[in-house]
């Protein structure tokens, strides 16, 4: 299998795919798409698909995606689009499947993660579509599992093998997804069913807050490929990949133990800032970009490929597509999800 960090430029065909391989950049397809992206990404499906699957991402340039709808039909024709549960930030949904980037502060990048990692069921296959392009930096930078989990350190990983990652969250009225937002319900009961359907520990706060935990593997194998793969959200939703200053205020104002969302080993053990530090280090000595331009696409394999944001200047407008579910039991995990 081929990994996104290709040592020299070169140019490998799958099927009638001229994929170019480029140092420090995701691989890319230049399309001619007379206009038509819709037709042209129908045609080419497979091709695009067993890309993904060999390189782990894949850049499509000269669609020449115009609008909401034109991305709706691109998106639908890759892949079964899935509607987002437990989202972290809020999102505009513009039909089933088919969202705006989070709401997260342009100043602010957003690390390394695996879309909903922390979900029992979570995309295989993310979809981005670039409409509008920021002036300034806005990449999605990108990095191969498969090259990632060697370069932890072993005995760190082998830990988290064995213990799995906690996530820990507080949802109120003021920050990050309301109950509504990540459940589809602010109703009690739906709520209770959902977390309990769903391997998620829970507790009602003081005025309707809600507080849950949730463990899982922080280590998966690729269903198709089996692939070893670092999957998880362990460093971007930590505490300390919070702005120093951010976290601060926040501290202030819910408490240590109220910050919007927080992560711990699987057993319950506090993270410090030196191992989220090593991991954010690891990922960026490993990174892939391309400045987005106006009509691009890309598709990334949600399992070996994380993805992150850089933050930007200027208007920047990318569309999300979460496609093909999977279930975290078709991964082989190294642990049994808990719940309450």
């Amino acid at each position: 299998m081929s990994s996104l960090f290709a040592t020299a430029s070169s140019s490998t065909p799958t099927s009638s795919l001229d994929v170019a391989l480029r140092s420090g950049k995701p691989p890319l397809v230049q399309a001619d798409a007379s206009g038509d992206a819709g037709r042209w990404v129908a045609e080419h499906r497979d091709e695009l698909r067993a890309a993904v699957v060999e390189h782990g991402a894949l850049l499509v340039r000269g669609l020449g995606l115009r609008d909401v709808e034109e991305v709706g039909v691109v998106f639908r024709q890759l892949g079964r689009l899935m509607i987002e549960r437990e989202a972290f930030a809020t999102r505009q949904r513009y039909a089933d499947g088919l969202y705006s980037s989070s709401k997260w502060p342009p100043s602010q990048p957003m690390c390394m993660h695996h879309e909903l990692s922390y979900a029992l069921e979570f995309p295989s296959l993310m979809l981005f579509a670039c409409l509008t392009a920021p002036t300034g930096e806005g990449a999605t930078p990108l990095a191969d599992e498969t090259v990632i989990g060697p370069a932890l350190p072993a005995d760190l990983v082998d830990r988290f093998e064995r213990l799995g990652w906690l996530l820990v969250r507080n949802y109120n009225d003021d920050i990050g997804a309301s109950i509504a937002e990540a459940f589809g319900s602010d109703e009690r009961q739906a709520v209770e069913s959902y977390c309990r359907a769903h391997a998620i520990r829970f507790e009602w706060q003081p005025g309707g807050a809600l507080r849950t935990w949730q463990r899982r593997s922080a280590v998966v194998r690729h269903p198709r490929t089996g692939q070893r793969c670092w999957f998880n959200q362990i460093a971007f939703l930590n505490e300390w990949t919070i702005d120093p200053e951010v976290r601060e205020y926040l501290v202030d104002v819910y408490g240590e133990d109220g910050l919007p969302f927080n992560t711990r080993f699987g057993n319950g053990d506090p993270i410090g800032p030196d191992i989220v530090q090593t991991i954010n280090e690891v990922y960026t000595a490993h990174t892939v970009r391309d400045a987005w331009q106006s009509g691009d696409l890309m598709l990334v394999d949600n399992i070996r490929t994380a993805h992150a944001r850089e933050r930007f200047e200027g208007p920047r407008e990318v569309l999300v597509g979460m496609a093909d579910a999977l279930n975290v039991a078709e991964c082989s995990p190294t642990i049994e999800v808990a719940g309450d």
